[in-house]
């Protein structure tokens, strides 16, 4: 599987990445981008199977990269994790298209159930 991991952190994105082989999923292509402007671009170029991406990044939102995405015709299963999990920011990810948003401090189990929720995903 490919995946997108999209934080204006670096640290975060390696959190991100150890979080996930915790949880099991090790052993996929991962790609970095440090905002959404620069997932554009890698998304364009590794056409991934996932995109986790942080919600608030300079230059594009990852709420931003996601709507620009689905405008675009992608149908690329798409997760946030961020430092906020408010109802009003579930609801507007749920209503751009994203699978799940994973509010920090997460642990790989935080990850392994909503990559679980995902069908088509290997």
């Amino acid at each position: 599987m490919k995946i997108v991991v999209v934080d204006d952190s670096r640290v975060m994105r390696q959190i991100v990445i150890r979080a996930l082989r915790q949880a099991g999923e090790g052993g996929h292509d991962i790609a970095e981008a440090e905002n959404g402007r620069h997932a554009l671009e890698v998304v364009a170029a590794h056409g991934p199977d996932l995109v986790l991406s942080d919600w608030n990044m300079p230059e594009m939102s990852g709420i931003d990269l996601l709507d620009t995405l689905r405008a675009q015709g992608s149908t690329v299963p798409f997760g946030f994790v961020t430092s906020e999990g408010s109802e009003d920011m579930r609801a507007r990810a749920a209503q751009s298209g994203a699978a799940f948003l994973i509010a920090k401090p997460f642990t790989p189990e935080t990850f392994a159930d909503a990559l679980a929720g995902l069908q088509g995903v290997a």
